[in-house]
């Protein structure tokens, strides 16, 4: 009867344990962190904007907190995410600087992360947009898996551009492939040389619906001259018109499937970094919703 007693009694312990680890999880809040691209403090109308309409963002920001005394620990695109992921300041990394798309990872694979920090806790982690932290270890091969990256530092799930969208490669990548390629149409990226018979925004300007300024004259893609060259992977190629809403139905997506089980979302958005191209339909839409650009 004694061992029978102390077998119940640690069955009991046991399930109460484990309830207890399942409040706990059900208490962790789903947290989004939404990171726009060279968005100033005074581009959002609940900090003064009156020329920009933001009145999704205003709502946020009146039904939440506002914090008034926050800094960037940088005000270019790299270095801030660097700090952002890792919590330690880039000009303690002297390669946390603004990276080419041809760029290996820049947070070691052994550095502590948000992600690392909240899946210790029971999170899943994942991010969605533009990523621009490098990847592989400095030689890539766009046609096989791309590893280390994001992935490799703490997210379970990835879909992201490898750089900026004014960069090359113009190809979206899930979980360290590029999504869509074709093995019969393999895509070939260079930062230093342009490749034999690929057209480029300096030498054939009437090929681009948009003219090129600041050295974005290399490759042409969706008649969007870009930093570095690129060739082949058509089947692949993003459409920029469509970036936004890619990316939105990816994070919307990743929200559904993980509702049930707390989350972290890392929504690095491309704008409102050049090249500025809005979705046609998108932006007829939101005029008539009272939002202007």
């Amino acid at each position: 009867m004694n061992k029978i007693l102390l077998v119940t009694t640690c069955l009991a312990a046991v399930a109460a344990c484990t309830q207890a680890k399942k409040e706990i999880t059900a208490q962790l809040p789903n947290i989004v962190i939404i990171y726009a691209d060279d968005l100033g403090y005074g581009d959002v109308g609940a900090y003064g904007a009156t020329r920009i309409k933001t009145p999704n963002l205003d709502k946020l920001a009146n039904e939440g907190v506002r914090f008034t005394s926050g800094y960037a620990t940088s005000a270019t695109c790299t270095p801030s995410r660097y700090a952002l992921l890792t919590g330690q300041y880039p000009w303690r990394n002297k390669d946390a600087k603004i990276l080419p798309g041809t760029a290996p990872l820049l947070i070691d694979t052994a550095q502590m992360t948000i992600p690392k920090m909240l899946k210790e806790k029971g999170y899943h982690t994942g991010v969605v947009g533009k990523w621009h932290l490098g990847l592989g270890s400095g030689i890539v091969d766009w046609n096989q898996l791309i590893s280390p990256g994001p992935n490799e530092v703490g997210f379970d799930y990835a879909f992201i551009m490898a750089a900026t969208q004014d960069r090359t490669p113009t190809v979206f990548l899930e979980n360290g492939l590029v999504e869509g390629l074709e093995k019969d149409d393999p895509l070939f990226v260079d930062y230093e040389k342009n490749f034999e018979g690929e057209p480029t925004g300096l030498d054939h300007p009437e090929l681009c619906t948009l003219k090129w300024q600041h050295g974005h004259n290399n490759s042409i893609h969706n008649g969007i001259p870009r930093i570095g060259f690129q060739k082949g992977g058509k089947s692949a190629l993003w459409i920029d018109e469509d970036m936004s809403d890619t990316f939105l139905g990816k994070a919307k997506l990743y929200i559904q499937e993980n509702k049930s089980k707390p989350f972290f979302l890392y929504y690095a958005l491309q704008q409102p970094h050049v090249p500025r191209t809005p979705n046609k339909s998108a932006f007829c839409r939101n005029f008539g919703n009272g939002i202007t650009r």
